[in-house]
Formats: structure tokens, sequence, C-alpha cells
């Protein structure tokens, strides 16, 4: 017996550190680009019941952002309610009928997402899943939901009483593939995304607990500086993506008011570059024509949906410019060229540094707009905290 668990334990790590291209078959059933859609949280908080859904389900159609690819409505934190006496899960009064809820949003050409946490309790205080993840997980499937974020807040109380640092993060790993082996076992593809804000470097483990994503970052906020902070410090991270594992710098803020354009044009390229799941936060019923062009530049999503998978990096840095890429699949590049500073900036992006050798032909995504053959370097001006998008090709 001591020689299989060691076997089993050597397995694990061996999953661990495996490109995903390598990874197991049926860890990449789900998510075989990074997932797209919409969250509660950042605008609704705790303020989202059915209505609420409803809405934002018709308002995925109508503004065009199904079309665009975004799939999932998803609801978060404060749907839970009591267990019954052979403890199975129902939802609070604000969503009277889930199954109802799921019908109606997959009657729209969309898939319904919801929250819960291996805790007793959510961040919220509510009901976690703590000792009824099967239970839960069957419930789910017959609900008809498609994606689970799993929230670590409820078990922190747990981990804190472990004697060592090695001992809370068996205890966290082990809750993770409890609540992936009881989403497994209901034969339902169920998104499963592990949101536990980058703790114990969770992309180095991620996939080998079954996480089709996995949050690296604390929670974002609607300011320049929190997404900032959060998007470029994913640099180094890109071998730990693919298909089916997503690095995950959390939600986008495009359209509650925190940031400018040029901020949020930053934010969606950057998390474009970054392979990143494009999961809008906003008020998807109230969006002005802006918005709506943000979320559903066509240039802009291409590259996040791009089939090859390959998370792209920084490149160099010079000062409050920063040069990242990503390698598409088509054998072109997207090049962001990032301005940090408030205030214009010139940069200069070099082509060879990039793997060009000869002249390049180039695409300004955000103005969708072809550029006349660049020769080795093309030089830009870039407004505060702005972005040129380009992709890029021989």
């Amino acid at each position: 017996m001591k020689l299989l668990g060691g076997f089993s334990s050597l397995l694990s790590v061996a999953l661990c550190i495996l490109p995903a291209s390598l990874l197991p078959a049926q860890a990449m059933d789900n998510a075989a680009t990074p997932p797209m859609g919409w969250n509660s949280w950042n605008h609704f908080n705790r303020n989202v019941d059915d209505a609420t859904i409803r809405a934002q389900a018709e308002a995925m159609v109508s503004s065009g952002m199904r079309d665009a690819g975004y799939t999932y409505i998803n609801i978060d934190d404060t749907w839970e309610g009591e267990r019954d006496s052979s403890g199975i899960i129902h939802s609070n009064s604000k969503f009277p009928d889930m199954k109802a809820l799921a019908d109606f949003v997959h009657s729209k050409g969309l898939k319904i997402g919801i929250y819960s946490s291996p805790g007793l309790k959510t961040c919220a205080k509510f009901e976690g899943s703590y000792g009824h993840e099967l239970q839960d997980a069957q419930t789910y499937a017959a609900w008809g939901i498609d994606y689970l974020k799993y929230d670590l807040c409820g078990l922190r109380e747990q981990m804190k009483a472990a004697d060592s640092p090695e001992a809370a993060h068996k205890i966290m790993v082990d809750a993770y593939i409890k609540m992936r082996d009881a989403l497994r076992s209901t034969g339902r593809p169920i998104v499963y995304s592990l949101c536990q804000y980058g703790n114990d470097a969770v992309w180095e483990w991620g996939p080998s607990v079954g996480g089709n994503l996995w949050r690296t970052t604390g929670d974002i906020s609607d300011r320049y500086a929190s997404m900032e902070n959060i998007g470029f410090s994913q640099a180094g991270l890109a071998r730990f993506a693919g298909p089916g594992h997503w690095n995950d710098p959390d939600m986008l803020e495009v359209g509650n008011g925190g940031m400018n354009t040029e901020e949020y044009r930053t934010h969606m390229s950057l998390w474009a570059i970054l392979a990143a799941p494009l999961l809008a936060g906003n008020d998807l019923s109230t969006m002005t024509p802006e918005t709506v062009a943000l979320l559903t530049n066509k240039d802009v999503i291409a590259v996040d949906q791009d089939r090859a998978g390959r998370q792209g990096d920084r490149v160099s840095a010079v000062g409050p410019v920063e040069i990242w890429a990503r390698s598409l699949a088509d054998g072109s590049k997207t090049v962001g060229i990032f301005n940090r500073h408030p205030s214009p900036m010139s940069a200069t992006v070099d082509f060879k540094q990039l793997g060009f050798n000869h002249t390049v032909k180039a695409r300004d995504l955000w103005t969708q707009k072809d550029l006349s053959n660049l020769d080795h370097t093309y030089t830009a001006k870039i407004p505060g905290h702005g972005v040129l998008l380009l992709r890029v090709s021989q």
C-alpha cells in the first residue's frame, strides 16, 4: 500500500509539472478556449436575484455579446438557502426556482454558472459545500448548471488550524479534488473554476486537481491601479496555461465606470494577450455603445480565443513602456505596446526581437485598420495608460 501511495503522489507531482499540451485528455474536456461570459459579483455584489439574471441573459443576446462569443451567465455568492433534512441545498427566496432559471438561460443559447465554497460557509457567510460535495454536484447537474466557481474563502478556518503549511496545503488540495470527483461523477460537463487567489502557486498544481481555470491573484477592483497591478503581474506564468487549463487574473471591469476608455482598452488587450477568461462584470442591460464596442471587438476576442491556446508574456520593459507578445495558431503574433505612465509616451517595437526578419504586415486591432508594410521597427505615441495592439505577420 505504501508503494501504491508513493506512486500516486509521484503521479500527482508529475501532472503538476507537465506542459498543458501533455496533460490527460480527460482534463481538457471543458474550456478548450478561455471561458467567456458574465459574472454577477463585480457590479451587483449581494444584490442579485432571479430577475437580474434573466435581464442579463436577455441583454447578452440583444447587445450582440452572445454572437461575439460570450456564453456563460454566472451567479456568484448569496444565492444559497438552507439544506433540507436530507442535506440537499436549496436556493433562497431571491431564486425561487433555479431549474427554471437555468432553463431560461439555456433557451437564450447561453449557459449558466453557479458559486460555492469548499468550506462550511461562503465568503458572504452563506451555506458552503463542506461535507456535501457529492450532493451539491448532483443538485447542480439536476438544475442544468454548466460552470462552478469554487471559492476557497470558507475553508480558511480549517487551514489556519492545520499543524503546518504543508498540512494546510493538503487540506486545500484535497477539498478541490473532492469536488472535482463529485462533478465528474454527475456525467455533466461543468467548467471547474478554482477561486483561491493564487495561493501556493496554484498554476503549478491546478490541472492535477481538475481545474479548468484558477485565479492567480486577489480580487480585482474598478481602478486602473488594481487592474494594472494584477494584469502585469502575470509575467512568467505563460507556460502553465493551455487548452482546458487557464490562468485567471479575475473578471473584467469594463463598463463599470471606474476607468477611462484607454484604461479599459488596456484591460481588454492585456487579458486577450494573457489568454485570460473574459467574464464581464458590468450591468449588461445599461451598456453604452462604447462599452459594447470594447467588449465585442472581434479582432481582440479572436486573440483571446485563439485555438492554439498559447498565453502571451512580457518581451521587454523600458521605464513605464512594456511590450508583450502572444504567438497565434496561424503563425502571426499579437503585440501589445503598453504605456503605464499617465501621460502619452513614444514607444518603439523592434520586430526582429519578436522573431520577424523581414518586412511585416500589421493590423491595429482597436482601429481595425491595416498598417502599411513595416520594416524592422515601428514607433508610435501611446496614450497615457493606453495601448497599441497589433496583429503582426511576416
